[in-house]
Order: structure tokens, then C-alpha cells, then sequence
């Protein structure tokens, strides 16, 4: 009995050849349509809170507004124009310029101190972690109150001591020398938390053979810290350096609490000046010219530093 054979039809090439490039185009369609499927929750927050604000800040500083806050008068560049002529506006300014001067710097220093003595393994040494990395779980409203008592002229701590000391009690809120010096203490004792963290964590992730090696060698722990550590924690302390600086030009709460501005504007630092304009005197044209040009300022400084510093940054 003969075997039935029956022969297979061959596939062209070509055939198989568009068919994969359509189930690759597929695949790469789906996998665009799923992306953003899972980024428009994103989008439609930022649009909301960021996007739209931005626009309407742009909007805004080309009009005047009346007591309202309803567009009343276009006037074009009029408010940035009256604000580069201002002497208050140049004044917070410098204001802010200082206190970032004041506070970024020093809270990054006090960090890297504090986050080296706690890197060390010794007994207790989680209670002071703990201990340092607690002002990031206070509140800017508690942490000015707190600050308000210990600045107080007749019941404050430190008043306290120096009066234990023969010295002159210092007006720490109310006298233009020393009103922006005590907000500056405050906000570098409040951001510490954050920064330690930040910092310590970078510490840890150094791997210990570099230090087995560099003990090896004979090299003490200043050359160790300066040579090998500093160099290899650079990515965190540039991350902290740039939050830092955009985080001192946004501060507010506590300059509201224990100043409001004051005195004789010693504390007027943008963002104040910005909420005075706005919310108290319903100038929401001048205020939406000088949001613009605080955010130009940090886009402008955020650029160079990430220009210049991440030129010296070692990623591992």
C-alpha cells in the first residue's frame, strides 16, 4: 500500500518579513499607549498644580488686578519695570541672597560633621541618629514656636546664658542685626534632619574594602575623610546643595511666624515679598512679575550649578 506524502505549501520570506515588522510596530504602539496610560495621572497633576499656574503667573504679571484679584488693565511689562525700580524689591533680594549664604553652606557643613561622628559603630549610636534626624519630623509651625520661646527677649534660653555670662541680652527677633541671623539659626537646625540623613546614607555606601585598603596604607582619618570620603560622597552632597538652595529661596513659614518681614524689613526675603503683594495687598499682577522672576533666578542658578558642580561630582 503506497504512503499519501503531502507537501507543505513553502512561506514566502517576505510574507514572514512584514509580519514581524507589523507585530514589532504593534508591540512598540502597545508599549507607548500602556507608558502613557501610567504617566497621565502625573501629567494631569502637574497640568493642575504646575503647568496651569505657570501660565496663568504669565498672564497675570501683564495686568493690574483690582482689590478682588480680577483683571482690571493690561499694562505689558509695566510691573516688571516698576519692580526693577523698587528699592523694597532690591532689598528682598539681598535678603535672600543672605539667607541662603547663611543657611546653605553652614546646614551642609553641620551635616557632614554630624553624619561622620554618626557613621562610626558604636554603642548607642542609633539614639543619636535618631536624635539628629528628628528636626525633619517637626513641622515649620512647631519649630517656630519652639524658636520663638528660646529667642524670647526676657524668657528665652539664650538671653538665659548670656545674662550668665555678664552679656548684654541680644533682641534676637525684633533688631535688624540679629532678625535674620536667628531665622537663618532656626531654618538650619529645621533642614538638618533631611541633610544628615541624605549625607549618612551616602557614608554608608562606601564600600568598607576602600577603608580596609586605606588603613592598609597607614592613611589617618583626616586624610581618609578629605581623600577618600569626601570624593566618593560628592553625588549626595551635590543632591543636597541644589535642594538646599531651592529650598532657602522657597522659605516662608517660619519667616511669617516669627517676623512677618520684619524688623524695618531685615527679613524680607522674596517669597514674603511675593505673598505681601499678592495676599495682603491684592497686587496679584506685581506678585506674578516677581514669581517669574524668582523662579528665573533659581532656574538660572539651578543651571550652573548643575553646570559647574556636577563637573566635580565622582559617580561610582
Amino acid at each position: 500500500m503506497e504512503k499519501e506524502i503531502i507537501l507543505h505549501k513553502a512561506i514566502p520570506r517576505s510574507f514572514i518579513h512584514s509580519f514581524s515588522t507589523r507585530s514589532i510596530r504593534t508591540n512598540r504602539w502597545l508599549e507607548r499607549v500602556i507608558a502613557y496610560a501610567f504617566l497621565a495621572p502625573s501629567l494631569v497633576l502637574f497640568s493642575i498644580f504646575l503647568f496651569y499656574p505657570l501660565i496663568k503667573s504669565v498672564y497675570l504679571s501683564m495686568y493690574l488686578t483690582d482689590p478682588r484679584g480680577r483683571v482690571a488693565q493690561f499694562v505689558g511689562l509695566k510691573n516688571f519695570t516698576d519692580l526693577l525700580s523698587s528699592e523694597l524689591f532690591y532689598k528682598s533680594i539681598t535678603n535672600t541672597l543672605s539667607f541662603i549664604l547663611l543657611t546653605v553652606p553652614t546646614g551642609i557643613i553641620l551635616a557632614m560633621l554630624l553624619a561622620a561622628i554618626a557613621q562610626n559603630r558604636l554603642r548607642g549610636i542609633f539614639l543619636f541618629r535618631f536624635i539628629f534626624s528628628l528636626p525633619m519630623a517637626i513641622s515649620v509651625g512647631t519649630g517656630s514656636i519652639i524658636w520663638m520661646i528660646l529667642y524670647h527677649p526676657t524668657l528665652g534660653v539664650f538671653n538665659y546664658f548670656l545674662t550668665l555670662m555678664n552679656a548684654t541680652p541680644i533682641h534676637w527677633l525684633t533688631d535688624p542685626k540679629w532678625a535674620l541671623i536667628s531665622i537663618s539659626i532656626m531654618t538650619v537646625w529645621m533642614n538638618l534632619g533631611f541633610q544628615f540623613i541624605v549625607l549618612l546614607s551616602g557614608m554608608q555606601s562606601v564600600p568598607e574594602d576602600i577603608y580596609d585598603s586605606a588603613k592598609i596604607d597607614g592613611s589617618g582619618s583626616f586624610r581618609t575623610f578629605f581623600k577618600l570620603t569626601l570624593p566618593l560622597i560628592t553625588p549626595s552632597l551635590f543632591f543636597v546643595a541644589v535642594v538646599s538652595m531651592i529650598g532657602a529661596f522657597q522659605s516662608f513659614g517660619q519667616i511669617n511666624i516669627l517676623t512677618k518681614g520684619g524688623p524695618m524689613n531685615s527679613t524680607n526675603v522674596m517669597v514674603f515679598n511675593i505673598y505681601q503683594d499678592a495676599f495682603v495687598n491684592y497686587r496679584f499682577g506685581v506678585g506674578s512679575a516677581q514669581a517669574l522672576i524668582l523662579f528665573t533666578i533659581i532656574l538660572i542658578l539651578t543651571l550652573i550649578q548643575f553646570k559647574f558642580l556636577e563637573k566635580k561630582v565622582h559617580y561610582q
